[in-house]
């Protein structure tokens, strides 16, 4: 495996993670009370859209040349830094 193959696969177990903790999520949004269950519906919405914007740029890692993924990687660490953030914060406040 070669190292855009390496980080890649990194980086997709990094999304199959977030989408287990938003079928926690999910599963604890359907038990809670109805202000509750707002509020971690709207939690949900930001990290699935999260989720797509890592999974966006997965697929834009693919598409590249072994030539440019390099360059493209320093965005992509900028972007998953920003979603590991937001997981982090969302998490935080349901636990």
């Amino acid at each position: 495996m070669n190292k855009k193959e390496a980080y890649i696969a990194k980086l997709e177990a990094q999304l199959k993670e977030w989408s287990a903790k938003i079928d926690e999520l999910e599963a604890k949004a359907d038990k809670a009370e109805a202000d509750a269950k707002v509020k971690y519906e709207e939690q949900i919405e930001t990290l699935k859209k999260k989720r797509e914007e890592g999974n966006n740029k997965i697929e834009e890692l693919k598409r590249a040349s072994e030539e440019s993924w390099e360059e493209l990687k320093e965005g992509a660490e900028n972007v998953w830094k920003e979603i590991t953030d937001t997981f982090s914060n969302v998490m935080s406040k349901f636990k």
